[in-house]
């Protein structure tokens, strides 16, 4: 049984589109191949061991959006071994509401091309500042087993990597989504990983531009 660390340097085509971000009220569009998104969770990644000591079981929460530095967040942890949690974290990851208690607090200004915020954000790290100088490459001490724990999210029961892997069936489809909770987008993720396909996440459309960009996209619109 993979891990889910495991997932992203397994695809078949690295260059194909993976994840695609769609902002229809800014107009902004965002499109990483498997390899650009390595790229970034490497970067990531090594922020986590080499700045912030997470290790094997660290509780990250990623309080991020539907977005595409979401997904690059949850294979950053899963890479590290890391759990995905919504609660009684020790590393916190905000948007740009600054909300967080942890002991270590970073923040994404959500900003066209991951642009840092405007101001400094007070008592937050911004993660534009500290992603981009890190390495292009990751190679962990210590790796995830299947058994290692993945997911631990309040209304759903904990999974490990094998347990993440074994509900995301493989799906090759190009998958068009709204905004939704982590949990969905952590078996969106896994399942484009296992089949070979690709996500679309359109966020502030209405209906009639749902489809029209499903069809540009040639993508399958999930509810």
């Amino acid at each position: 049984m993979p891990t889910l660390a495991d997932l992203l340097p397994a695809v078949r085509e690295p260059g194909r589109p993976l994840l695609t971000w769609d902002d229809r009220t800014t107009g902004e569009r965002v499109e990483l191949s498997a390899t650009t998104t390595a790229n970034w969770v490497a970067k990531t990644a090594s922020l986590l061991v080499d700045e912030l000591d997470a290790e094997i079981g660290t509780r990250v929460r990623i309080g991020l959006p539907s977005h595409w530095l979401r997904f690059v967040w949850l294979l950053s942890s899963w890479t590290v071994g890391a759990v995905v949690v919504d609660r009684d974290a020790d590393i916190g990851v905000s948007g740009p509401d600054l909300v967080g208690d942890e002991p270590v607090r970073l923040a994404a200004s959500l900003r066209p091309l991951g642009g840092p915020f405007v101001s400094p954000p007070e008592g937050f790290v911004d993660l534009a500042t500290v992603v981009p100088g890190q390495p292009d490459a990751f190679t962990p001490l210590d790796v995830p087993h299947a058994g290692s724990a993945a997911l631990d999210l309040a209304d759903a029961d904990p999974l490990d990597h094998a347990g993440l892997v074994e509900l995301g069936a493989p799906d090759p489809r190009r998958v068009l989504v709204e905004p939704g909770d982590l949990r969905r987008d952590a078996l969106l993720l896994v399942s484009a990983l296992r089949g070979g396909g690709s996500l679309v996440v359109v966020a502030g459309a209405d209906a009639d531009q749902l489809e029209r960009v499903a069809q540009q996209e040639r993508a399958h619109v999930q509810p």
